[in-house]
């Protein structure tokens, strides 16, 4: 920095208040409402960036991220933490609020995944102050290359992070979607260095390289690393292994003083080439490996170091073209931020909420950040991405851009439905995208997709409810009768994986297990499944066979929808009436073996037979037949009484935050639809208070306002739609359940017709509907059709301070 210019941090701080000033004002302005979409868009902020807080969630295992990105961007610049541990961070994606030392901003994240290490984090650099007088991955312990921070030298807003570091460097950072621009200030006089740590990824790394170029003052690497959920006890070794190479080229405005690289122990001060992995082990097996690289600047007349720098996941080459396509050759982080800015608004516009408090706006405007995070760019701007079969590939003819990072068993519950509902045409190249990769898998579409490797990780088939609900909501982009054969194939063909137990049980490598027993059976027996558990995997993949069903039937496959349909009642046969909890209350999801007998000892809260929960959790997971359920329970009223006790302990009082193995947990998937299932039920209020009940403690603001993984925008799409007091009834459909919407004005970008969403007495105490009107005409029932998202329309709620027990609950007007 120039002596008497600006710091960049103290720029981008009072840019960044008078711009929620500025949006603040401009909210409350009145202005000419001529239609209940104007009255809600003149209500909705001019600039929803300022609502949010890409701190939220970045405490109390939210596993969020508070670095620049943009929506859908492969690039994600955030912190890489230490806790004292070379080999480890203070969260599973890099970043925990309480941990207040870092020792690297690295290139890459994912948003929320619950693996510690998660993935990614890709080569961090770190602005260092003082002479490299040793390696730094000889230092174990990060003691001596790495800086405290505090809270209060830190901005993060959408597409812009800025820290300031205890050393007196600071970084300020901005991208495009594949590239970035960094201002580095050091303390003038004082010895200033970057230092690229090419192998130190999240879960490390098997390779990696470092060349410096003096003469072009450039700093050019890749990565070869994967190895996603590589260290979980539940499978992990299987894990251990490369799949993508991360290429990444910097360039700077002035020229390095000083040059070096390093490999594990020893320091080579003037080399300018490097390399060397860390392998995917943890602790004393991996501390004092990798290799890395740094430059020096002489800060005597010029503390300010500005860095352009681009990634490619297939070459080097095409980290730059993305660099030069994406950042103008001048342009500072003052343009690529206020870029970035505008990018985010044109995404978060996509749902303008208007009334509410300003937490309630930031809790909500955070959340749709989250939600629409991913899935990520892994194409360069060519249209070339890496195979899963390790080559490069050009996307296909319509196809728009390749993505990657499909957390499937977390995200088709109901991530994807707000991205179908958003977005269509990304959700379109997200199919494709994902069909694509399948094609290059000899067929097999994995459940957990990291850049291009097949991760394996968790169960079910989440990727054919996954585009059967794309399809159902209208996405049209993609190859889908391609897809649904392959699918269908997939849940029809057995594949020699499904007998390995490889991976198990978190991360089996079989993605349909034992299939050929498990169509003779009915369900996936314990004893021989070679899956996570029996009873979830049969719950999961009659979730997904249903879905596939439903898709059939709107292809006109009348065979194969019922088929499917079929399959997806084989729930019942791991439901045993006989199954109790001890004090009377019976029927319960229980794993079975192969002769038909069930898995003994049982108890409701036990997870034998399950995936991260227990058979209380599971026991709900049939969104596709609650009546079929309930039915099994002993009928509506029945399961009603059950459902409550699920929400709330014996004295009457609410159990919604978790840690209790017999009622519902907010923090982990297979249940959070569950709140939902009252309307089912034909008492649709106790819905509308439970949600109420969650949103308001379970969620909310700073570093803990998501209760658990984020898991991919999950979490966050849950209060998104919970807010707009809609939320997808079943994967495979279009259906939406109705509940209480929180602000009293939405609109919902649609393609043609938008769908408005008015509730003009939405507040704390009214939290409860007496009537909707859908286009001007009565709704008297808790869901709506997919006709709603074709046409789009104007739901209007009628709310109020006490439960309604009248509306919606004609019994042949609830949900199927």
């Amino acid at each position: 920095m120039v002596p008497g210019s600006t710091p960049a941090g103290r720029r981008f701080g009072r840019r960044a208040a008078a711009l929620a000033l500025t949006t603040a004002l401009a909210a409350a302005l009145p202005g000419p409402v001529s239609s209940a979409a104007d009255a809600a868009t003149a209500a909705a902020p001019a600039r929803p960036t300022a609502y949010v807080d890409p701190l939220i969630g970045t405490a109390n295992g939210g596993n969020t991220y508070p670095g620049a990105n943009l929506p859908y961007g492969m690039i994600g610049w955030s912190p890489t933490s230490t806790r004292g541990d070379q080999t480890g961070t203070g969260a599973a994606n890099g970043y925990e609020y309480g941990t207040t030392r870092l020792r690297g901003l690295s290139l890459t994240h994912v948003n929320g995944a619950g693996c510690n290490p998660g993935a990614a984090g890709d080569v961090p650099i770190m602005p260092f102050v003082g002479d490299v007088t040793s390696s730094p991955s000889a230092d174990t312990t990060d003691a001596v290359y790495a800086a405290n921070f505090s809270h209060a030298d830190e901005r993060a807003v959408p597409g812009r992070y800025s820290v300031g570091l205890d050393s007196g460097a600071r970084a300020d950072l901005a991208v495009s979607q594949r590239a970035g621009v960094a201002d580095f200030t050091f303390p003038a006089d004082k010895p200033a260095s970057l230092l690229f740590r090419v192998s130190n990824s999240l879960n490390g790394s098997e390779d990696a390289e470092i060349e410096i170029d003096r003469a072009h003052r450039k700093v050019t690497g890749s990565v070869l690393t994967g190895a996603f959920c590589g260290r979980r006890a539940n499978g992990g070794v299987n894990n251990r292994k490369s799949y993508y190479r991360l290429y990444f080229s910097a360039s700077f405005d002035r020229a390095f003083s000083s040059t070096g690289t390093w490999k594990d122990g020893t320091l080579s001060p003037g080399s300018t080439t490097g390399s060397g992995g860390e392998g995917y082990a943890t602790g004393a097996d991996r501390a004092g490996r990798g290799s890395g690289g740094y430059v020096g600047f002489d800060t005597g007349s010029d503390n300010d170091v500005h860095m352009r720098l681009g990634i490619s996941y297939v070459s080097l080459a095409g980290a730059e073209a993305n660099l030069r396509e994406e950042i103008a050759p001048r342009a500072g982080v003052d343009e690529v931020a206020a870029a970035g800015s505008r990018a985010w608004d044109r995404e978060l516009r996509s749902v303008r909420v208007g009334g509410g408090s300003e937490a309630q706006r930031t809790a909500f405007y955070t959340a749709l950040y989250h939600s629409l995070q991913q899935p990520n760019l892994v194409s360069d701007t060519d249209g070339r991405y890496p195979g899963m079969d390790g080559r490069p590939h050009p996307i296909e003819r319509g196809q728009g851009a390749q993505y990657s990072n499909f957390s499937g068993w977390d995200q088709y519950r109901a991530q994807i439905q707000l991205l179908a509902l958003l977005k269509p045409r990304i959700a379109g190249d997200f199919a494709q995208s994902l069909y694509n990769f399948a094609r290059q898998n000899g067929g097999v579409w994995d459940r957990w997709v990291h850049i291009n490797g097949p991760t394996h990780v968790m169960t079910g088939d989440p990727t054919a409810a996954t585009l059967a609900t794309f399809y159902a909501m209208g996405v049209r982009n993609f190859d889908y009768r391609g897809a649904f054969d392959s699918l269908a194939e997939q849940a029809t063909v057995p594949h020699p994986d499904g007998l390995s137990d490889a991976g198990c049980p978190g991360q089996c490598t079989g993605q349909r297990p034992n299939l050929a027993q498990y169509m003779a059976s009915g369900y996936a027996a314990q004893d021989v499944c070679h899956c996570w558990g029996g009873a979830a995997e049969t719950l999961e993949d009659a979730v997904a066979d249903d879905a596939l069903g439903r898709w059939a039937k709107l292809l006109g496959l009348d065979e194969q929808a019922a088929y499917f349909a079929g399959r997806g009642g084989w729930w019942r046969n791991v439901y045993n009436p006989a199954a109790t909890d001890g004090a009377g209350t019976g029927g319960y999801v229980q794993a079975r073996n192969l002769d038909g007998s069930w898995v003994t000892p049982f108890s409701p809260g036990s997870d034998r037979g399950f995936a991260q929960g227990t058979s209380a959790t599971y026991t709900w997971m049939v969104p596709q037949d609650v009546q079929g359920l309930a039915g099994a329970m002993g009928g509506r009223e029945v399961a009603a009484q059950r459902l409550d006790a699920f929400f709330h302990k014996a004295d009457g009082s609410w159990s919604v935050k978790g840690g209790d193995a017999l009622r519902y947990d907010p923090t982990n998937e297979p249940g959070i639809h569950a709140p939902w299932l009252y309307n089912a039920l034909g008492q649709p209020w106790k819905t509308q208070a439970t949600v109420r009940q969650i949103m308001d403690t379970v969620y909310g603001t700073g570093p803990s306002g998501l209760p658990g993984n984020d898991d991919l925008g999950t979490m966050s799409a849950w209060y998104v739609f919970s807010a707009l007091g809609v939320y997808p009834q079943t994967p495979g459909s279009a259906n939406f359940l109705l509940g209480a919407p929180l602000f009293p004005h939405a609109v919902v970008d649609r393609p043609g017709r938008d769908l408005v969403i008015e509730a003009p007495a939405a507040d704390a105490a009214h939290a409860y509907v007496a009537g909707v009107r859908l286009d001007a005409r009565t709704h008297d029932r808790s869901w709506t059709d997919g006709s709603l998202l074709r046409t789009g329309g104007t739901l209007r709620y009628s709310l109020v301070t006490e439960p309604d027990t009248r509306w919606a609950t004609a019994p042949a007007g609830l949900p199927r």
